[in-house]
């Protein structure tokens, strides 16, 4: 079979010595690897892999990441972080007794070979599909996912409250917690590691791949990389188990104590080890030689701290192309299995992401005052084409959301104008630091909301539904959001200008409209909106409906507008831009002159709509006009394509027209 020449069924044969830990090399080596028929065709649960030998298991691990690949060839989806733990997701599943004991993944990317080997394999061509599989552990969805997540660095905490509460009832099981190190720039999970301690049925592995979705950032990155290039410390731990070997039972423990002050004086392992962990590593994460007796004597472990295992791995590993381009195949399309080639489509017009990066670009080239962060999302944001321009004034903080923010008002303090681009989703992990130290002290932080509403096939946790509602109860911030490219760099300008406070301005994933975008943006009067369209009526004549939209569902509202004139209804159709200042004098002119208004919004309730609604009762004009509110639905919509995900939220122009009919009979 051809796809034999990318697929490496057989990736412990890379295995680099330095990298393994000294632990591990001591130990019996497996059977080579089985030549039998299909293993993965008779694994339904982790229960039915008990049975197998080591060199099935390794056989085992070849046929999923085999699976793994064919399916994401189909659907699309995360594929390099998958593939560097086939291996060890195979490993913990025929070593430990989930689901009782608790195996909870961090971020969840790295979550297929994990839904295949636990009776998800013959679901997996709908994975991030409308009405199948999420890309993410997800409770509802199996037994085996004890705790969902799609977000980073939660894993840990997560697992002491199952450790904790196995205590409590007196359970025997082992709870095993697998975070990267990209995670592990995040403060919670230092957080977590500081109330580790006396959980002797926590263990804690370190999938170590020096990539998260971007190369990793900070002193824990360089951390990682010097514990595995240190010989010395190897030879410091060497010498200290020959040491016990000759040493009498009774005081072994005492020269078990030697070995850790040799290692804590030579810097290897120490963190770990100061925080209350028992760290063994670094290991090879594709080795099953080595990874499956380690596994074993951490689950048979009986001592009195939580385990920490540095197991280091390689982000698409087995898998040709994946290896080669760790960060371009981490997300990926549908794509040919033999080649690695990606489906292409060709873009009607400029993504998003992209016009905010060009635009802020030309704005920095003018004001050096100018400064672009990000939350290891450079590509995602558009923040490493402001960077290939500006190096020196671009920072990429790591997966660490709260200290961007704050970050970002230091520098706001000190007359820089800092421009933090996070992902709605992500965005609510910092909002301590955005009320507190952004918006208490009025600092001129610009917010660039990227991925703004629902996002397609990464589902509930990635939508960004609550930005609107969570940011526009701060005093001192100023809303906007962007209906098309052209507004998009004109809320790029505006916020460079603005330097009374706070301002954020959100805009949707994909592709633009495709209008023709102006050289530069145009600075905006704050709090003021703009008509967009206006059926011709007599000057008197009081018109049926109008539509206030804030942000992307402008052209639905354009498309419900054509489609109610042909009913013979009169319509406006006005674009907010703002949600905070409203634009009070354009919703009293709009609530004086219709007899119906609806606002229309890519956010959930307490919103845009909420606003207008509070100022139009404080007003007292709510019997002026009908007034209907369209928001997102409460409820967490599972993944699909954007367009099917808003035809379910009910925010697409049939849905308009229908509302408009309705108020108006």
């Amino acid at each position: 079979m051809k796809q034999a020449v990318k697929i490496d069924h057989n990736p412990q044969k890379e295995t680099q010595p330095e990298q393994v830990s000294e632990q591990a090399s001591e130990l019996e080596q497996a059977p080579e690897q089985s030549s039998a028929a299909s293993l993965l065709d008779r694994i339904s649960t982790p229960a039915d892999m008990k049975a197998l030998s080591d060199d099935e298991i390794a056989q085992l691990a070849g046929e999923v990441r085999e699976c793994m690949i064919n399916a994401v060839a189909q659907t699309g989806g995360h594929l390099g972080a998958g593939l560097g733990v086939v291996e060890l997701t195979t490993a913990i599943h025929a070593v430990f007794n989930t689901p009782d004991d608790k195996l909870i993944f961090d971020v969840g990317h790295q979550c297929y070979p994990h839904k295949i080997l636990t009776g998800r394999k013959g679901r997996m061509h709908s994975i991030r599909q409308g009405g199948g599989l999420s890309g993410f552990t997800k409770r509802a969805e199996s037994e085996y996912d004890p705790f969902g997540a799609a977000h980073s660095s939660t894993s840990i905490s997560a697992g002491i409250g199952f450790a904790t509460a196995s205590d409590l009832s007196g359970k025997d099981n082992k709870v095993i917690c697998v975070i990267g190190d990209g995670a592990m720039s995040a403060g919670m999970a230092y957080e977590a590691m500081n109330n580790a301690h006396n959980l002797s049925n926590l263990i804690v592995i370190l999938n170590d791949n020096e990539m998260s979705i971007a190369p990793p950032v900070g002193a824990m990155s360089k951390y990682l990389t010097r514990i595995v290039s240190s010989r010395t410390y190897k030879g410091a731990r060497e010498a200290g188990k020959k040491l016990m070997d000759y040493m009498p039972a009774p005081i072994r423990h005492a020269a078990k104590r030697a070995e850790e002050g040799a290692r804590i004086s030579l810097g290897g392992g120490t963190f770990f080890e100061e925080m209350g962990f028992y760290y063994i590593g670094p290991v090879d994460g594709h080795d099953l030689n080595h990874l499956l007796p380690i596994l074993r004597n951490a689950r048979d472990s009986k001592g009195h701290n939580p385990i920490l295992i540095h197991v280091k791995t390689q982000k698409g590993k087995g898998y040709t192309p994946a290896e080669a381009s760790p960060d371009k195949m981490h997300g990926v399309k549908k794509f040919d299995v033999i080649t690695g080639q990606q489906a292409k489509s060709t873009p009607k017009a400029p993504s998003y992401t992209k016009i905010f990066a060009q635009e802020l670009i030309a704005q920095a080239h003018e004001d050096d005052r100018i400064i672009g962060i990000t939350a290891a999302m450079p590509d995602g944001t558009g923040m490493d084409l402001f960077g290939q321009q500006f190096p020196e004034r671009t920072f990429d903080v790591g997966i660490a959301e709260q200290h961007a923010v704050t970050f970002a008002a230091g520098l706001a303090a000190e007359g820089k104008k800092p421009f933090c681009a996070i992902y709605s989703t992500f965005l609510q992990r910092a909002y301590d630091q955005v009320v507190h130290d952004v918006c208490i002290q009025n600092l001129p932080v610009k917010f660039a909301i990227d991925r703004a509403g629902l996002v397609g096939a990464d589902g509930s946790t990635h939508a960004g539904s609550f930005d609107t509602a969570y940011l526009g109860c701060l005093p001192n911030m100023v809303l906007m959001a962007a209906s098309d490219e052209a507004e998009l760099q004109n809320m790029v300008a505006t916020a460079a200008a603005y330097n009374d406070g706070p301002i954020a301005f959100r805009y949707p994933r994909g592709e633009g409209i495709g209008i023709t975008l102006p050289e530069r943006g145009e600075v905006l009067d704050i709090g003021k909106g703009r008509i967009v369209h206006e059926t011709k009526t007599n000057v008197c004549e009081r018109r049926d409906v109008a539509i206030l939209s804030y942000g992307g569902r402008l052209q639905e509202a354009l498309k419900a507008a054509e489609a109610l004139e042909t009913k013979g209804q009169s319509v406006t159709v006005a674009d907010a831009r703002f949600a905070k200042p409203l634009d009070t004098a354009l919703i009293d002119r709009l609530v004086d002159t219709h007899h119906t208004l609806i606002t229309i919004e890519e956010g959930s309730i307490g919103g845009f709509g909420s606003f207008v609604l509070e100022y139009l009762a404080s007003s007292d004009q709510l019997g002026k006009a009908h007034v209907k509110t369209m928001h997102l639905p409460d409820v967490f919509q599972d993944q699909d394509t954007p367009d099917k995900q808003y035809e379910e939220a009910g925010l697409v122009a049939e849905n308009i027209v229908i509302a408009s009919l309705q108020e108006t009979q």
